[in-house]
């Protein structure tokens, strides 16, 4: 029915709009732009930092949004304006930084469009690879500091996100309930080794809420896609709420629709199925 048409689609990216490899495939591309032909809004919602956002985004025409670290950034395409910001509590990092000072656990976090890791672990990294984390990855988007903890503190009014990894479930699991006791925080995962924090109404939702009001489009018209924890509630907001076939069956119990995997284009044959009818 016309007055149910989608008009706006939020995408995640990994695990769901990008292929394994990191890359957006052919039919993707051509979905994107059946879809903008259409006039609907195709919304880039990802935990990636802005600055490791891959290349192909920018170079798709008519391409206007993109909510980034979870939710903490909008940032306008055609000039680059960052038009919405919704950080972590200055005092909250702080907790934070006193919970993590000492433990060892591995820490990353986002500033001003950047994402920055401890100096010793990004070399290690480099040098001996990783077990659980995508090395490349991590070279290529990570800015190494010699006290990441340190320089939490000294930006602490201007932190995006907090990301916490873990190798081994058992050190996750324990961490868990410390983390979940700290009040004004979102706490939320986007991959199955790590945490990610935010500001106390930091999520994909909350920023889509803010564009759709700009918009002037309501839940009715938005379908959004995803495949972990951090995509949960814009999944929920969404009239149309999809969940790739590679997540877990917690995120598809969640789905209004469970489409392929992100290897299988998932997420094109989403758009054809719901939107290019």
């Amino acid at each position: 029915m016309k007055d149910k048409e989608i008009k706006m689609i939020a995408l995640d990216l990994d695990g769901t709009t990008l292929h394994s490899d990191h890359q957006l495939s052919p039919r993707t591309m051509a979905a994107f732009k059946a879809s903008m032909d259409k006039g609907v809004h195709i919304v880039i919602s990802t935990g990636r930092v802005f600055s490791a956002l891959p290349k192909v985004l920018f170079e798709i025409e008519g391409l206007e949004y993109v909510i980034n670290s979870n939710g903490a950034q909008i940032t306008e395409l055609a000039t680059m304006n960052r038009i919405y910001e919704n950080y972590m509590k200055p005092e909250v990092v702080e907790q934070v930084v006193g919970i993590l000072r000492g433990s060892g656990i591995s820490v990353e976090t986002f500033v001003d469009g950047y994402a920055y890791a401890d100096a010793d672990e990004f070399y290690a990294i480099r040098d001996h690879g990783s077990t659980f984390r995508d090395a490349n990855y991590v070279l290529t988007t990570r800015h190494p500091i010699p006290d990441i903890l340190g320089f939490m503190l000294d930006n602490k009014d201007r932190i995006e996100n907090i990301s916490l990894n873990f190798e081994f479930d058992e050190d996750k699991n324990k961490m868990w309930p410390v983390l979940a006791a700290i009040d004004d925080m979102t706490l939320t995962s986007s991959f199955s080794h790590n945490f990610e924090m935010g500001g106390p109404t930091t999520s994909k939702a909350d920023a889509l809420k803010f564009l759709m009001d700009r918009l002037g489009i309501t839940r009715d018209h938005l379908m959004a896609c995803g495949d972990s924890p951090n995509d949960s509630r814009m999944i929920e907001l969404a009239r149309i709420g999809v969940v790739m076939g590679n997540a877990s069956d917690h995120m598809k119990d969640q789905a209004d629709y469970v489409t392929d995997t992100n290897n299988e284009d998932g997420v094109a044959k989403a758009i054809e199925k719901f939107v290019l009818i």
